[in-house]
């Protein structure tokens, strides 16, 4: 099973971003991180389908720092072992892994598509109840180890 999970936004002005994703499409605001900068968003289903990192208009002065998609997140099961399966099958097609992190509510690989669009491919934590917790917006993304 896979799914789609969440798409994240560079954007140049959270706020502005955020009243617009409220007002015109009727997103939840899950909460603020990254000491504000950034803000998830649902519509319900998970935990957040929408990801707005605050970049600011100087965006351009850095390559990886551009306004528009930084990637987009693909749910690939519903077990580490899923991961950790998925991250083999990659190495064995030789599609280089660029991280593997932990965030707590879910655990990630990190590549790019031949024409070097971000891919995340995660799994949930099954022990975050994240409609009844949000403590996990305010953890630090950690490396992992598969």
């Amino acid at each position: 099973m896979i799914e789609l999970g969440h798409i994240a936004y560079y954007v140049s002005q959270l706020e502005q971003s955020l009243k617009f994703y409220h007002e015109a499409l009727g997103l939840k605001v899950v909460g603020k991180l990254f000491d504000g900068r950034a803000a998830m968003l649902t519509g319900g289903r998970t935990h957040h389908e929408l990801l707005l990192i605050e970049v600011g208009d100087n965006a351009a002065s850095s390559a990886r720092r551009l306004i528009g998609t930084y990637h987009v997140a693909w749910k690939v099961g519903q077990s580490l072992q899923e991961l950790k399966d998925m991250k083999q099958k990659l190495s064995s097609l030789d599609y280089p892994i660029q991280a593997v992190s932990d965030h707590t509510i879910s655990q990630s690989l990190y590549l790019h598509d031949p024409d070097g669009n971000q891919v995340e491919l995660y799994v949930d934590d099954p022990q975050v109840d994240w409609s009844k917790d949000t403590s996990w917006m305010q953890e630090p993304v950690k490396p992992l180890h598969l």
